[in-house]
């Protein structure tokens, strides 16, 4: 049995693996899993107890977490050493973004779609103004530290090639994109760093695996899962609090 990834697109962490598995021609077979919707959500639930996406199942091994399963593929394929350089120091500014980033830019940035598209969704209500202006002030906060913490001058955050923290942190970034928002306006740096990335992975790859999330809008007229609506809609009630 192959390898296969369950990967829901709509996420930052399945489109991360899905760039890079496909841009290092791992061979794998593509599990759709589609969260709002229900469909192949008890197939994957039924491999991971955690229930969360991405999932890698390679034969009877079966690996959760975004970060786990990129450090996995890029052992076992022995992809080109500048995603997770063997040089320590630059290993560990990879290590170093990919620890920091939870809390900040995919904290941040994913709130932004969940109060435009998400929570109406499955609420029915309108978010408060306030609401959404305290994540946006959050998210430009995140920003500012991640351009001159990380990124500063250079084309990618490791220095001249691209990295497992750039395809993470474009991933993240691309989430606001999908509510509408365009943080990249006024950022030369960021626009200029977006461009490389996009340039380094391939714009036909980087285009296809945010196709989902570029029209996050058309959310609004799918039919939700029941049960997923009943579990989410008292959490995301909380968040409008």
């Amino acid at each position: 049995m192959g390898l296969e990834l369950y990967l829901d697109l709509i996420s930052q962490p399945c489109r991360s693996v899905y760039i890079f598995a496909k841009k290092n021609n791992i061979p794998f077979e593509f599990k759709h899993v589609e969260l709002l919707q229900g469909h192949n959500v008890q197939e994957f639930s039924n491999i991971s107890t955690l229930k969360k996406v991405p999932i890698l199942k390679d034969g009877n091994f079966t690996l959760s977490e975004s970060t786990a399963i990129l450090l996995y593929l890029s052992r076992k394929y022995n992809t080109p050493d500048h995603w997770y350089p063997s040089e320590i120091q630059k290993r560990a500014q990879v290590d170093e973004y990919m620890s920091w980033q939870h809390t900040t830019v995919r904290a941040n940035a994913s709130k932004i779609l969940w109060l435009k598209v998400v929570i109406p969704l499955f609420t029915g209500k309108p978010i408060p103004l306030e609401k959404l202006q305290e994540a946006l002030d959050e998210l430009n906060n995140s920003l500012k530290k991640f351009i001159e913490k990380f990124l500063q001058d250079k084309p990618f955050i490791v220095g001249s090639e691209i990295s497992l923290a750039d395809l993470m942190a474009i991933t993240e970034l691309m989430q606001p994109a999908g509510a509408g928002c365009n943080i990249f306006e006024g950022q030369p740096k960021l626009v200029a760093w977006r461009n490389q990335v996009e340039e380094a992975v391939g714009k036909d790859l980087f285009q296809e695996a945010h196709e989902k999330i570029l029209n996050a809008q058309d959310l609004r007229n799918i039919q939700i899962d029941p049960q997923m609506k009943e579990q989410m809609k008292p959490q995301l009630l909380k968040m409008l609090k």
